[in-house]
């Protein structure tokens, strides 16, 4: 009746402001546009061309960049209190996404980062009684992603006071007894004695003059009253929350990563403030990326930083060289993560990391456990899963098996926001009562688990704790009826929770099968340019470090490996990699960057690759060999300029065969065989000789149909197949009256988040591309037929080239898109004469089943699903791959095979995906399994072309790695981190426990296994490499190679 809560917040509202004394406005500074922008810039010296802005001026503009700078004098008689700046220079957007943002300098040297919500700025005690000269770098920010928006500002608030401690130290404490109140249960009497305590020492203080001594006397004693009753009401709480200080910083987002790297100095600089006014705070960051930026950008804030990683204050750990996505990136790409990540924080921090921290990427591969474990990391932690559409995961805590049955003990941080009740949780935490009760309230694994991790600080766009976090932890920690709340490390915290899985009696859980995030599915399509030149630069990268070592080898020295050049080159692949770059959850001038780093990297991998070209060949008139980066011996087709021979001739091997060949405009097609695996071969052209002409005819063309050796195919007047009926296998591939090759158009308005998602409705509007305008053959030979393809579709044109083989089984749809639509999604349909209820899908090491059908929520949840080269419909005997080069989004529903091509969102770029796009996917029907029906293979000749070189080597021949189990894929052939071996890095795809052999032409002197991050696993062994793999197992060796015996 007496509305004492209603009251008591009141009063601690009027205390915020009464905590700062004798206020001294700053009421005007030197104002000047920083037009250049530069990362890391510093002040400039203050003369004639600064202007002035005055206090309640504004200031404005869209990624703009600006000075301000004050000198004045801090009062001798504040010599020993607590002096500080107060500063409203301009609105930040929700977890520094958007708007304002500055780096305050004190004297000339980088202090404090300062936004909304970091506006206070305490001084050093010795600067009393002298003049200082602030000097603040201001940012307009960005608008949060679409069109660029100007931004506009108030200089609200400037000025110099000090804060009187005992109302400060009331403010909190009333804060923290107020929200206790608020969250715990009506009848728990620790809530009305805490109440009672309260509103009994508010009624001690003197409001009749706000401000004056006798107020501020009586909130001294109205503190000390306080503290005294709360010491009376016992704390009894089975539960503790361990909280680690935190900022996550988006590599890019909603910014560029030039913004980042100044995001890195505000937020870091803030932590070191911060840490010198409470010794307890202890910060934890992850990104190597990130410190890599602050060394180069502020080598004085990183040597602070490094001074208090040595006192455990700041934890440098978390495994990976940037937060990547773990959808979209390569087997080799994640260990290339941990290991250029854990590589730093060792050689910089001296750390061995022994965590995996994941809070915000969209799933994660099942390959994870075994990569983490043979990687030195015992724990993975994750909060972003707890965003599920449909299915609340049942855990938090739990053992993930992984693929090949590794375990690793895995953490769902389960900071709540607003809603204790729902499902989401964040690693934005707020130490707020709410979130400390929250989160116990929301942990699924009470039984054997009475502590619990909290990560706080505001993020995404940096900014980090506040001094409110660190007062409130002080206080809450002490609350009657909630949980103790003390700060931790996370490694601590995770040690902590391994023992007490160790040692409970009760039930852990097991989760056998990927961590499918049921959100975010178009992240597997956004941006198609950017995941084309990622698969295309892991594979460039692969071919490049396997020729290196070649070259090495066989001249015996390693000087011609260009290392550090090669990991400058992944260092890009690795950064764009970020869980919003390669998604395509970025703004727009995020992608401008990417497609210039890109080619750098680009430009660095084919320099290298030219260079070990060069050391390996010799020149040779109309000589070539043919390089061979697969681990089988190959048979494919090379593309060859016909610039680079002659107009006639005929090809032959180094033996005098003749070579079967194809002139298609200006290149020849030379099908080329025995390719040792990891190898090369050499082939020349005869130019004095006549082009052989074939015999044979593999291919009849008539109006709408072509015969192939594999196959008759049968189009419909939209450009649709009609048939594809299989010769070898006697059977028709599509179902029955069903039309193949569909392009589909589907209206693509997700709920929520344009780019990130593609919501199950959008099956409801679909159109088909059927404007068709032109079919011709546009190539018939002894190789290959070529049926092209013109569709019109609203403002888009698609051209398509239906490659037909005389070789392969495989039949490629090379397309050409002018896309010009918007929040529409195209995909291509292949409805199937198949009958089963999985798909098999290519994953990193692997490959993994999901339901066609939607039986359960878990099942419909998965409509839209990752995969990288192929994924497979197969019923025993027969079955149908679909195959691409650079795409990633499946869904197979049913017998329908579908791909998903180009997504087109608005935001946050409001271009995205407009223009030119080229790629290519296949359609691979096979007899039995997708095993047996060589998928794997047939994917990787799609992915990776055969390559040549002009001239000749030593040998015709060579084989300079084999491995006799055909289920063994070999991921990386590099040189070593340290010292001067070779490591190989392979593993079993097929899913079946298998004896292997792994074999050179040249000669293995020892040999030793080792980890992903090639450390010893075993002892040095001189006998041949025999080896048992299990299934999905990677195994990493690091060998002696010379070329002479």
């Amino acid at each position: 009746m007496f509305y004492t809560e209603e009251k008591l917040k009141q009063r601690i509202a009027d205390m915020y402001r009464l905590r700062y004394r004798e206020a001294r406005p700053i009421k005007s500074f030197a104002f000047l546009e920083d037009e250049e922008g530069e990362v890391g810039a510093r002040p400039p010296a203050l003369d004639d061309s600064w202007g002035q802005i005055s206090l309640g001026d504004r200031w404005q503009g869209w990624d703009k960049y600006a000075w301000l700078a004050a000198e004045f004098e801090i009062p001798a008689e504040w010599k020993d209190k607590k002096v500080l700046l107060r500063l409203d220079l301009g609105r930040t957007g929700g977890g520094n996404n958007s708007g304002f943002e500055s780096l305050l300098y004190l004297n000339g040297k980088p202090y404090q980062g300062v936004d909304s919500n970091h506006q206070e700025v305490f001084l050093p005690a010795e600067l009393a009684g002298t003049k200082i000269l602030v000097q603040i770098r201001l940012w307009s920010g960005l608008n949060g992603g679409g069109r660029p928006v100007e931004q506009e500002y108030k200089i609200r608030t400037a000025e110099l006071c000090w804060l009187d401690e005992d109302v400060d130290d009331f403010f909190y404490w009333g804060r923290a007894v107020l929200q206790t109140v608020a969250v715990l249960e009506e009848e728990k009497p620790e809530r009305h004695d805490l109440l009672s305590a309260l509103n009994r020492c508010y009624r001690l203080i003197d409001y009749a003059e706000p401000g004056s001594d006798e107020f501020y006397q009586t909130v001294a004693l109205a503190n000390e009253q306080l503290k005294k009753d709360l010491e009376k009401i016992e704390k009894h709480h089975a539960v503790t929350v361990h909280c680690v200080g935190h900022t996550h910083i988006d590599v890019a987002w909603l910014w560029r990563l030039k913004h980042t790297r100044e995001k890195v100095a505000r937020s870091f600089s803030t932590v070191i403030r911060l840490m010198e006014l409470y010794p307890e705070y202890i910060f934890q960051q992850a990104q190597p990326q990130l410190y890599e930026y602050i060394k180069n950008d502020y080598p004085e804030i990183y040597a602070k930083i490094k001074e208090l990683v040595a006192e455990r204050r700041w934890e440098a750990d978390g495994g990976m060289w940037v937060e990547t996505d773990c959808n979209l990136t390569s087997g080799e790409s994640l260990v290339r993560q941990i290991l250029f990540g854990t590589r730093f924080m060792k050689n910089e921090f001296g750390v061995d990391c022994t965590y995996l921290w994941l809070p915000d990427v969209f799933g994660y591969s099942w390959a994870l456990p075994q990569i983490l474990k043979k990687s030195g990391l015992n724990t993975f932690m994750t909060t972003k899963i707890s965003w599920n559409q449909y299915n609340r995961m049942p855990h938090d805590t739990f053992m993930w098996r992984g693929i090949d049955g590794t375990e690793i003990l895995t953490h769902f941080i389960t900071t709540t926001d607003v809603n204790p009740d729902g499902w989401f949780y964040t690693y934005n935490g707020d130490i707020r009562a709410g979130t400390v009760l929250g989160s116990w309230q929301a942990y699924r694994n009470k039984d054997f688990n009475k502590d619990i991790l909290l990560s706080y600080g505001y993020g995404d766009g940096g900014g980090g704790v506040n001094r409110d976090m660190l007062e409130m932890r002080r206080r809450l920690d002490k609350m009657p009826g909630l949980p103790h709340v003390k700060t931790s490390r996370a490694g601590d915290y995770f040690e902590k929770l391994h023992k007490a899985v160790a040692e409970t009696d009760q039930y852990v859980h097991t989760w056998d099968g990927e961590l499918y995030l049921e959100y975010h599915r178009g992240t597997y399509t956004s941006q198609a340019y950017n995941k084309k030149m990622n698969r295309k630069l892991e594979l460039l990268y692969r071919e490049t470090e396997w020729l290196n070592t070649l070259g090495s080898i066989t001249k015996g020295s390693w000087d011609l490996y260009p290392q550090e050049e090669i990991n400058e080159g992944w260092k890009i692949i690795l950064r764009n990699q970020f869980h919003d770059i390669i998604p395509g959850s970025s703004i727009r001038e995020v992608y401008e960057d990417s497609t210039v780093e890109y080619a750098e990297s680009e430009a660095i991998a084919v320099k290298a690759w030219e260079g070990a070209s060069d050391a390996l060949v010799d020149e040779a008139q109309n000589t070539f060999t043919i390089f061979n980066s697969a681990p089988w011996t190959r048979d494919d087709v090379v593309t060859i300029p016909v610039s680079d021979t002659g107009e006639t001739g005929q090809w032959v091997d180094h033996s005098g065969n003749a070579l079967q060949a194809q002139r298609q405009n200006d290149n020849w097609i030379v099908y080329v065989t025995n390719i040792p695996s990891m190898g090369y071969k050499v082939i020349r052209f005869e130019s004095s000789a006549e082009t052989a002409e074939s015999a044979e005819k593999p291919f009849a063309v008539a109006e709408n149909s072509i015969t192939t050796p594999f196959y008759e195919i049968t189009w419909n007047e939209k450009g649709q197949l009609s048939s594809i009926f299989d010769r070898e296998n006697n059977r028709q591939v599509l179902a029955a009256g069903e039309l193949g090759n569909v392009l589909q158009v589907f209206e693509d308005k997700p709920m929520a988040h344009d780019a990130w998602d593609i919501d199950i409705y959008y099956q409801e509007k679909m159109r088909v591309v059927d404007d068709l305008v032109d079919v011709s053959v546009v190539a018939e030979g002894p190789l290959e037929a070529v049926i092209r393809f013109k569709w019109n579709y609203r403002n888009s044109t698609i051209t398509q080239d239906m490659v037909l083989s005389a070789v392969t089984r495989r039949i490629d749809f090379r397309t050409t898109v002018d896309w010009h639509e918007k929040q529409q999604l195209l995909k291509v349909a292949f409805p199937v004469d198949i009958r089963s209820t999985e798909a098999t899908y290519d994953i990193q090491f692997g490959n993994v089943k999901r339901p066609t059908h939607w039986n359960t929520s878990w099942d419909w949840a998965r409509f839209e699903t990752v995969g990288h080269q192929w994924a497979d419909l197969s019923e025993r005997g027969y079955g149908v791959s679909l195959l691409n080069d650079c795409k990633y989004g499946y869904d197979i529903k049913n017998n329908v095979l579908r791909l998903s091509l180009i997504k087109s969102a608005v935001h946050p770029d409001y271009m995205a995906d407009q223009g030119r796009h080229e790629f290519t996917y296949s359609l691979l029907p096979h007899a039995a399994d997708w095993y047996e029906g060589r998928t794997v293979q047939e994917a990787w000749h799609l992915n990776n072309p055969l390559t040549f070189s002009a001239g000749k080597p030593e040998a015709n021949e060579l084989s300079f790695l084999k491995v006799d189990a055909p289920n063994v894929m070999i991921d990386a052939v590099k040189k070593s981190e340290d010292g001067s071996r070779v490591v190989v890095r392979l593993h079993e795809f097929s899913g079946q426990t298998c004896q292997a052999n792994l074999t050179s032409d040249y000669e293995i002197v020892d040999w030793q296994e080792v980890n992903l991050m090639e450390k010893p696993e075993g002892p040095v062994n001189q006998e041949p490499i025999e080896f048992t793999l299990n299934p999905y197992e990677i195994k990493t060796f690091s060998l002696n190679i010379t070329k002479d015996a």
